[in-house]
């Protein structure tokens, strides 16, 4: 881990008063596009632990959000509880992530990301094309948001901090997971995969947990984007939708725990922020991506390190110099 433990438990606990307090002073929309924002932090948590902490080059993370969604949509749809769809869809999601682990332990660097990038196909392309259960291109919408222990999460806010209880719970959860010998040996693959097989870490079996683990978590993102935008449809879903999330989690910081909040503060929130240039606000968020891709190619939060870096080497050449 790059930052200590007191540290990043005081930096939580700002961050989770900031997120309790802020929603009060905004309006509906606001209080709206922050849940959705909190869903895509979540879904890139997922793929930080794949990508960042685990070195597999995922492209298909959208279509594992989207077998969530759908599953939750369709059983409520059919009278299911959201309390008995929802682990349901979460725990297919990990099965079905463990399942496509296996051609990641046989293919890797970008051909991984080829191959997950037509697995994101071909569940979106069954989304479209099996209308009988999916709607096909029309959707299914009206998706009930829950109630819990009887209180109505019909409400914006209500269901902003229902989402907000469940990411800080899954955020806290991964933290302590790749602080365990678990994230280390995902962080092992990541280095070296031949180093890492040489002290015992079991490749196989740590590739398959950290896709799983990583699909489930993104299967609790669709589980609550369903009924927060209370309407799905397959380009929800489809591969442009990845290599957003791809871009979020490098963009933040690939590896750094936060990661995934200042991506998905670029990702979702910045394009929002742009809208004032009307037609031309997605140039602009273009040009800065580009410009920030260019600068800090490991996230922003590699900034600190690259100021101690150039620090240390004009203290260096200082010395030298006397």
């Amino acid at each position: 881990m790059k930052t200590k433990l007191p540290f990043m438990m005081s930096l939580f606990a700002i961050a989770s008063f900031v997120m309790l307090v802020l929603p009060l002073f905004l309006k509906n929309y606001g209080v709206y596009l922050m849940s959705y924002w909190l869903i895509f932090v979540l879904a890139t948590i997922g793929l930080n632990l794949i990508l960042g902490y685990a070195g597999l080059k995922s492209l298909g993370h959208a279509a594992f959000m989207g077998i969530a969604a759908y599953i939750v949509a369709m059983m409520m749809k059919t009278g299911i509880d959201f309390w008995v769809a929802a682990p349901i869809a979460v725990i297919a999601c990990f099965a079905i992530g463990w399942i496509i682990g296996y051609p990641a332990l046989r293919v890797q660097m970008h051909y991984l990301a080829f191959a997950t990038i037509g697995f994101n196909e071909v569940v979106a392309l069954i989304f479209r094309n099996e209308e009988h259960y999916t709607g096909g291109t029309f959707g299914i919408n009206n998706i009930a948001r829950p109630s819990l222990f009887g209180y109505s999460l019909a409400g914006n806010l209500e269901f902003y901090y229902f989402i907000l209880f469940i990411v800080v719970t899954v955020g806290l959860l991964t933290y302590f997971l790749v602080r365990s010998p678990w994230g280390k040996a995902f962080t092992a693959l990541r280095d070296n995969q031949i180093r890492a097989e040489s002290v015992g870490v079991n490749i196989q079996r740590y590739t398959l947990l950290a896709f799983a683990t990583g699909s489930a978590i993104a299967g609790v993102a669709g589980c609550l984007l369903a009924p927060l935008v209370q309407y799905i449809e397959p380009t929800q879903f489809n591969s442009q939708t990845s290599i957003l999330l791809y871009l979020m989690v490098v963009l933040g910081g690939s590896g750094y725990f936060w990661g995934p909040i200042l991506g998905g503060i670029i990702g979702v929130l910045f394009p929002e922020w742009l809208r004032f240039a009307e037609g031309w606000y997605m140039l602009f968020f273009g040009l800065i991506v580009i410009l920030l891709m260019v600068k800090l190619p490991n996230g922003l939060l590699s900034l600190p390190e690259i100021i101690n870096q150039r620090k240390a080497a004009k203290e260096k050449a200082a010395a030298q110099a006397r």
